[in-house]
């Protein structure tokens, strides 16, 4: 049973913090890229930030470069969010999603998260 669960969002003041978290169960949460996107109401989902299995290497949207921090602990097959400095831009629905490719056989494997709200708003 492949489940992706999200906590960590609501409502924060703008220049405010908070930290999204995904509890990942049901596969072999080390194999796979982790990836938080975002959408916003009537805007096109976006990649926030990526982070590779084991956590060697990071990519981040250049619009939350230097104020977020994906990150992930294998041990607990969970992947975070960092968000400081928000601001209203910041608004919007989270997705965390899990990715799995094999390049020599060409198959790929996805999970989604049931998404999580962040409303940057004094």
């Amino acid at each position: 049973q492949v489940q992706l669960v999200e906590s960590g969002g609501g409502l924060v003041q703008p220049g405010g913090s908070l930290r999204l978290s995904c509890a990942a169960s049901g596969f072999t949460f080390s194999s796979y890229a982790m990836i938080w996107y975002r959408q916003a109401p009537g805007k096109e989902r976006e990649l926030v930030a990526r982070i590779t299995g084991f956590g060697g290497s990071t990519n981040y949207a250049d619009s939350v470069k230097g104020r977020f921090t994906i990150s992930r602990d294998n041990a607990k097959s969970t992947v975070y969010l960092q968000m400081n400095t928000l601001g209203p831009e910041d608004t919007a629905v989270y997705y965390c999603y899990a990715q799995y490719s094999n390049w020599r056989s060409g198959k790929g494997y996805e999970y989604w998260g049931q998404g999580t709200q962040v409303t940057v708003s004094s």
